[in-house]
């Protein structure tokens, strides 16, 4: 009985972590703060694939100023595993971009996010890393 407890359980985070993903995703091309803010962990550690690090306000900041403009983006090959309040998300992020002083691009890269459960039950962005393809 555990064991089908337990499974229920983590198919609900999972289907709950993938609703997070996908609201992460539409704020990402949407630009919107608010939603990005309620999402994102005060203690975000967000990791580019260039290297570039940024904290929760650096990560907001840099789609509300035009820095990361994603006009499109498309997640594929997504797996998710819940460990306790934890889950680690890996996907490829394929996306056209728009970038203040960069104009049209694109990029594929692939990433792993780690998303903890707080104490009301919320899934948040807690750290990003993202590699080139």
């Amino acid at each position: 009985m555990e064991s089908q407890q337990t499974f229920a359980q983590n198919t609900s985070s999972i289907k709950d972590v993938a609703a997070a993903v996908e609201q992460l995703r539409g704020a990402m091309i949407s630009a919107d703060s608010v939603t990005l803010d309620k999402l994102a962990s005060p203690e975000l550690s967000y990791g580019h694939s260039g290297g570039l690090m940024q904290n929760k306000q650096e990560f907001i900041h840099s789609f509300t100023s035009g820095a990361s403009v994603f006009v499109s983006i498309e997640l594929s090959d997504q797996t998710i595993q819940i460990v306790d309040n934890t889950a680690i998300v890996r996907h490829i992020l394929t996306a056209a971009t728009n970038d203040k002083g960069k104009g049209p691009g694109s990029v594929k890269i692939s990433i792993i996010l780690v998303w903890v459960k707080n104490q009301a039950g919320e899934w948040k962005l807690l750290a990003r890393q993202a590699v080139k393809v």
